[in-house]
């Protein structure tokens, strides 16, 4: 026992020792700049200023909004608990076990402040320990507006605003003492995950996230239902106002922000801001200047015209790393990132993941489809009608032809048949970030994603496909080289780590087929004489996003071109014509690439030939998203070239005259049976006792519920039926008539209002299911 208690007050004693070092006007004085450096390892980037990129304010210099937001968005109970919740670190050791690793955090505001102020971001249980003894101790001896205050002077809030009142300077412009509840509920979303609810990357979610914080300061009483309709309607931040604190260099100014926001993914605010580190980055300095001059030479100079992005990655040399990138016309009048944060529609520079999704599934691109002017697609049970671009129907091609011609009805087909939920994983895991459905367009690039993942997933054809990510940075384009010294060795490398995705073979076949996009396609703009080019044109519906990303076996590229703030149809800005993916993106690609490959002194190298595979025609049909073999009687089967003529395994149990099964559950009896036989099928019915105040005469269940039948075939719906009656119809009569209606039903029947006129209002809707004792209020009027 002595042993116990001797331990534990040396612990307790060691841990309360690092409370002063926690208060944040002490800490200034430790820090050091961060600096970001390029990859020669002398241009500086970026410095990230720690002492400078916060503004420390007393309690009283901070808004009561914002303290209120906070404690509603960050922990609930924060006035409450001693900095410890035991029953949020209790859900979070479920979710931790559950999972079997860290995955949830658990913390109050008091153990967030130590993180920030003390510890790292690293997840460990060990971590969570000491933060805990330490946040105890804590509670002990500051007040809480003290820690509450402490804590918002040093949390990041996105963007390079480290501390509430810098980051109310930069997202409003003025103190954090002037700070309106909308802008306090704003401000205190962002923590929880910077990038997520970034207001400038992401304003739609982060105004949700914003309104919904209000909502709980409106439910918590600290604001009025008036504020609280104001507040929704307050404007968000305009992304072209919002400054930076750090100092960018005018190299690669949205480069050096992406590569901030990594570091603080990684090691947290404190240690990027004032963590002196010496970050040597993967961007070639060379060919972020080639890739500006690539944009200026192509595309016309005017302040109300479309403006291009670029992003440059290494497929060879360096796999993965990113050498190049432009991601806006002027970062001094807009921060936001086009290259990272832009999400916009790729069009048809996203089919090679079709592709890609068809290869896995061992289908050659022997396979020949039928090109239309118009199909229609059954997308899970609604007609799907897809146009050619303008009209073409090329009769029956090759997936090679389709993809060099980039033809929709094709694409659409194919999407169907592999499945557009497969179509979605195959492009995560090559390394599309951004959110992505799974609905059938997704195969003609209706689903966002940005120039950085684009070049990204291409880079994973030219590499043997492999997603590169980095050793240190996990599942992440690659812009950190390594972390050096004084002396520019590199202490921590951020060395490439490959992902299979694609086999050899399989990247191959995508290289070929990509190939003839711009030998004989649409991407012909951007051959280069003597060189193997591959690459796709990306063209969206109404000529609103163009792109072209394409590679040689060294170097991948990226180019969109676009309006950065709306959706603006381009149907006349190339000399007269419209703006489509073999236009201004292809041209600039070109300009780029031939500029690449006389300063990096480049000799011409050619893409590995697939090898020469047999293949067969094999009927299949894709059946709850997966592709099946047709056992004879299926709807809608295509035959296909198989390599080997090594079709799925699983053969599809398809009906005779097989229709699907509507879903009528909520329907009423008439609307359900006359959707059954559209079908057609037939309706048996079954009953089951009804609750108290049930709707009756609607369908409450149904068997099969999903799926499909043969024509014809029962489908048994499920209603309720009442024991006791059905609530009848009384508005409109004499209180005693109305009452001697609902007698028999031995209900409890109030009236309220005159009882000498008529009824104007019932409580429960006429044919709901009565029961004795059931509360019936009539609402009378003389």
């Amino acid at each position: 026992m002595l042993g116990v208690a001797s331990f534990t007050f040396g612990l307790l004693t060691a841990v309360a020792a690092q409370i002063p070092k926690l208060d944040p006007s002490k800490q200034r004085v430790s820090q050091a700049n961060t600096y970001v450096y390029a990859a020669n390892g002398r241009t500086v980037l970026s410095i990230l200023r720690g002492s400078q990129a916060r503004i420390i304010v007393p309690s009283e210099d901070i808004s009561p909004w914002m303290k209120h937001a906070i404690v509603a968005a960050e922990d609930k109970r924060f006035y409450e608990h001693r900095g410890i919740d035991l029953r949020g670190m209790a859900r979070a050791l479920w979710a931790d076990v559950s999972n079997r690793g860290v995955v949830q955090g658990g913390s109050t505001i008091t153990q967030q402040f130590v993180k920030n102020a003390y510890l790292t971001s690293q997840k460990s249980v060990g971590r969570k320990l000491f933060e805990a003894a330490l946040a105890w101790q804590l509670e002990q001896r500051w007040k809480k507006d003290q820690i509450l205050t402490a804590y918002l002077n040093t949390v990041y809030f996105g963007n390079g605003a480290y501390g509430v009142d810098q980051a109310s300077r930069i997202y409003f412009h003025h103190s954090a003492k002037t700070m309106k509840p909308a802008e306090a509920a704003l401000l205190a979303g962002i923590p929880e995950d910077p990038s997520l609810w970034d207001p400038v990357a992401h304003p739609k979610t982060a105004k949700a996230r914003r309104d919904f914080i209000l909502r709980q300061l409106y439910e918590q009483r600290y604001i009025t239902l008036s504020q609280y309709g104001d507040g929704k309607h307050w404007p968000m931040p305009d992304p072209t106002d919002v400054t930076l604190p750090s100092t960018q260099g005018v190299a690669a100014p949205y480069f050096a922000n992406y590569v901030k926001d990594q570091l603080v993914r990684q090691f947290g605010p404190r240690r990027t801001f004032g963590g002196g580190l010496r970050v040597k980055t993967t961007l070639d300095v060379d060919l972020q200047q080639a890739a500006r001059d690539a944009i200026k030479s192509v595309l016309p100079s005017s302040e109300s015209g479309p403006t291009a992005t670029i992003v440059v990655l290494d497929a060879k040399k360096n796999p993965g790393a990113v050498l190049a990138m432009v991601g806006g016309a002027n970062y001094h009048k807009s921060q936001f990132n086009l290259a990272t944060q832009g999400e916009r529609q790729p069009g048809s520079s996203f089919k090679p993941f079709v592709l890609a999704t068809a290869l896995k599934e061992n289908i050659s691109p022997q396979t020949i489809l039928t090109s239309q002017k118009q199909v229609t697609i059954n997308a899970d049970g609604r007609l799907w009608e897809v146009n050619n671009y303008e009209g073409e129907a090329l009769g029956p091609i090759d997936l090679s032809q389709a993809t060099a011609y980039s033809d929709n009805s094709v694409f659409s087909q194919l999407t169907a048949i592999v499945g557009p939920r497969a179509v979605r994983d195959t492009a995560k895991e090559l390394g599309i970030s951004t959110k992505l459905n799974g609905y059938f367009a997704i195969g003609l690039g209706a689903e966002p994603a940005t120039p950085l993942d684009m070049a990204r997933a291409y880079t994973a054809f030219a590499d043997g496909g492999n997603r590169i990510d980095g050793s240190m940075f996990g599942n992440a384009p690659r812009v950190v080289q390594c972390l050096t010294d004084a002396n520019d060795k590199c202490k921590e490398e951020n060395r490439p780590v490959a992902h299979e995705v694609l086999t050899e073979s399989q990247a191959e076949t995508v290289d070929q087929l990509l190939q003839g996009v711009v030998r004989y396609g649409t991407g012909r703009a951007a051959a280069i004489p003597g060189w193997q080019v591959a690459g796709k044109t990306g063209t969206t519906e109404n000529y609103g996003d163009a792109w072209f990303v394409g590679y040689t076996p060294q170097l991948v590229a990226a180019v969109w071109v676009g309006y950065p703030d709306k959706l603006i149809p381009m149907t006349t800005e190339y000399h007269g014509h419209p703006v489509a993916g073999g236009t201004f993106p292809a041209l600039i690609w070109k300009a780029f690439m031939q500029k690449a490959i006389e300063l990096k002194h480049l000799t011409p190298e050619g893409f590995t030939p697939p090898p020469s595979e047999y293949a067969a025609p094999v009927y299949v049909v894709n059946r709850g998203g997966l592709l099946m073999r047709d056992n004879g009687t299926c709807k809608n089967a295509y035959q296909l070239a198989f390599y080997g003529g090594v079709g799925p395994k699983h053969v599809a149990t398809c009906k005779p005259n097989e229709v699907e099964v509507p879903d009528v559950v909520g329907w009423k009896l008439s609307n359900a049976k006359t959707r059954l036989r559209a079908q057609p099928l037939s309706a048996t019915l079954i009953y089951r006792p009804a609750r108290a105040g049930e709707r009756l005469g609607i369908v409450v269940n149904q068997f099969p519920r999903q799926g499909t039948a043969s024509a014809y075939d029962k489908i048994t719906l499920v209603l309720p039926k009442s024991l006791h009656g059905a609530i009848p119809k009384v508005v409109g009569l004499q209180v005693p008539r109305a009452q001697a209606k609902l007698a028999r039903l031995k209900l409890d029947v109030k009236v309220v209002g005159s009882s000498g006129g008529k009824v104007v209002k019932q409580s429960l809707r006429p044919g709901t299911a009565a029961s004795p004792g059931l509360r019936l209020t009539l609402s009378v009027k003389p």
